[in-house]
């Protein structure tokens, strides 16, 4: 007995073929090409320097141009945070100290510029009349006088100098300090530079208040007063 095969309409299976093989929708993004599709430009662009900000808000309090702070680093050499503020009209200056042999490191950031013919002409350390002797080591002056000894870096617009006493501080320490001089980021401006937050009140305690009562000022004269 031969059976004859039914065969279904087309309007009944097309349906089912588009269940069996699971449908989509036309606005549904492919999964592979969204996975490695590359983030958009503007999301990849660079951001913008850390503590630029906050730098700039904390330099302009204290009167220092943000453009001329720097920090520096040298083995054994602590941030002495009083030292920090302004030189000359807008400069910068910070000192870090030995803890062990109470050397000091100043840093120095002041507006102009140093060449060879202007070089022995200005003093080490602010030492005025002193004769200044200048070699040339890389992109850099080594400058000695007055029984000290500095690294003078030009900028563009303003000269980074860091200085110390000749018999304090070893050249090839004073020339890793003053190569380490750099712009701060964010949490180097922290620890550089004051806040411009003003510090809480202190409430003022006064040793004529009673601990009771409405705290009048204890006003008792003693008898025969």
């Amino acid at each position: 007995m031969i059976r004859h095969a039914r065969v279904l309409p087309v309007l009944v299976l097309a349906p089912l073929l588009l269940t069996a093989c699971g449908s989509e929708k036309a606005g549904d993004p492919d999964p592979s090409a969204s996975a490695s599709a590359p983030a958009p430009a503007s999301a990849a662009g660079p951001a913008a320097a850390p503590g630029t900000g906050e730098l700039a808000s904390r330099a302009q309090a204290m009167g220092v141009a943000p453009e001329l702070v720097y920090v520096t680093e040298a083995p054994g050499f602590t941030l002495a945070q009083q030292s920090v503020g302004v030189l000359g009209d807008d400069g910068f200056s910070a000192t870090w100290v030995d803890g062990e042999t109470n050397a000091l490191l100043r840093l120095a950031v002041d507006r102009g510029t140093i060449t060879a013919g202007t070089c022995p002409e200005q003093p080490v350390g602010d030492m005025s009349g002193e004769h200044t002797t200048c070699e040339r080591d890389g992109g850099a002056w080594y400058r000695t006088g007055a029984g000290r000894h500095e690294y003078a870096l030009p900028e563009e617009g303003h000269v980074v100098r860091v200085s110390a006493e000749t018999d304090a501080v070893p050249r090839d320490v004073l020339r890793a300090a003053a190569l380490a001089a750099h712009r701060p980021d964010a949490a180097e401006t922290d620890a550089l530079l004051p806040s411009v937050e003003p510090a809480p009140a202190t409430p003022v305690e006064r040793g004529d208040l009673p601990p009771f009562g409405d705290g009048a000022p204890d006003n008792h004269v003693d008898v025969g007063g």
